[in-house]
């Protein structure tokens, strides 16, 4: 953590008059970092080269599983980089001087692919790039939500000082509001091409999630199976409310869009094999188990091996635990494998070896604080918990979809369907 004094004010559109004086503080609270089960966003994962069983694969979810004690709060969130002179987007040679900037000043350690910086890291955080430039922030896993909040104003002093050095100003919305795709530079990455050639085949909106959308995301703990299955109940249940609470992107190329949530509008066609609100959670039987038996029907997008992305898209992953993926004969998937597929599926709740609550839009800092505030206070207080489980637990499918399809629309009003809303209003 680093602390300077005199500060001037850094170039970010998304914050408002009142939040500016945060960025000029002169002291910073020291920030206590628990790095555990840290996985930085867009970093691809080799690790063991044990080839792993279908156990295997159910047994690494459930590791999870911690004590209350040990619960930690993680919060990533994304912003659009813009060069300050024509507002055009950043490209790679432009976020590859941030990054340098980051190691020289403040400390920041290189995360390469190949030849090329695709991140930087630091005490358990990492600052990494998405398709379309979009800079994200995957903090650390943090005790207390004040440290998430002290952690958030360090990054965004740190890239609006160096971006105000370089003519580059940060955005903090859920969408472009400006930019046709195509005037959008994409990242050096592999993953990104690949997926970039497979996303129009599977939905009409996948590209516009990959270079014009940016999110906040929390990642939140749970003590056991039922525990898990409750939280992720809660989470996808109410996954509209926090759409709406926290639309931030009204706008399209200029123009008002109709939602105040094109993002999202966007995640409802991007791709329905690896996308939604998941139905299967809220079955009698639900477990890790079945979790893991809905990930490996997700179509695959690649493998990583020495370096390299392998395409296997659209292949499957059954086929890979037998030894018969066509883009990898006779080989069978390691652990690292599959941690690096779990990131290519893209539901509202996602579960990894603790629950990422996915639904929210990009904005400014006091919705990057909001967001895991909210959360924390629904599902790691026992007794809102509980409360918010009673609430959701007469909701049927069709009233989740219901919500689903009218979040985006950014008004509870329009998502009301009956009296559902207005008792999550009364009760909240």
């Amino acid at each position: 953590m680093h602390c300077h004094s005199g500060l001037q004010r850094p170039q970010y559109t998304g914050f408002t008059a009142l939040e500016q004086p945060i960025l000029q503080t002169r002291r910073c609270r020291t920030v206590q970092r628990v790095p555990l089960h840290v996985v930085a966003a867009n970093a691809p994962s080799e690790g063991s080269k044990e080839p792993v069983t279908r156990k295997d694969l159910i047994n690494h979810l459930r590791s999870g599983c911690r004590p209350r004690d040990r619960w930690r709060i993680g919060t990533e969130h994304e912003k659009l980089g813009f060069n300050l002179a024509d507002n055009s987007r950043m490209d790679y040679k432009q976020i590859s001087r941030v990054f340098e900037k980051l190691e020289s000043r403040f400390g920041w350690q290189p995360m390469k692919e190949g030849d090329l910086t695709i991140g930087v890291k630091l005490d358990g955080q990492s600052v990494t790039l998405e398709p379309g430039g979009q800079f994200e922030l995957s903090g650390a896993p943090l005790t207390t939500l004040h440290q998430t909040c002290a952690e958030v104003n360090s990054h965004l002093y740190q890239v609006k000082t160096i971006g105000e050095e370089l003519g580059i100003g940060f955005l903090g919305a859920g969408f472009d509001p400006k930019w046709h795709i195509e005037e959008i530079p994409i990242m050096p990455k592999d993953r990104y091409r690949l997926m970039k050639s497979y996303m129009p085949t599977v939905g009409s909106r996948g590209l516009d999630m990959m270079f014009r959308t940016c999110t906040i995301q929390v990642n939140l703990d749970f003590e056991s199976e039922q525990d898990m299955i409750d939280k992720f109940r809660i989470g996808l249940a109410l996954q509209p409310i926090a759409v709406t609470l926290f639309a931030n992107s009204p706008f399209v190329e200029g123009k008002p869009s109709g939602n105040l949530s094109e993002r999202g509008a966007v995640w409802l066609d991007v791709d329905a094999a690896r996308t939604g609100n998941l139905p299967f959670v809220f079955e009698p039987d639900m477990s890790f188990e079945k979790y893991v038996d809905y990930a490996m029907d997700v179509p695959m997008y690649f493998v990583y091996r020495n370096g390299q992305y392998i395409n296997a898209l659209g292949q499957s992953w059954r086929d890979f635990m037998e030894g018969k993926l066509p883009a990898l004969p006779q080989q069978r998937p390691t652990m690292g494998d599959w941690e690096n597929h779990l990131t290519t599926i893209f539901p509202e709740v996602r579960l990894k070896r603790f629950l990422e609550m996915r639904g929210a839009d990009g904005g400014p800092w006091r919705m990057i604080c909001a967001l895991p505030a909210l959360w924390v206070g629904l599902i790691y207080e026992p007794q809102a918990q509980a409360e918010a489980l009673d609430l959701i637990s007469s909701w049927t499918q069709e009233d989740r979809d219901y919500l689903r399809t009218g979040g985006f629309q950014g008004s509870l009003h329009a998502i009301g369907c009956g009296g559902l809303i207005t008792g999550t209003r009364r009760k909240a």
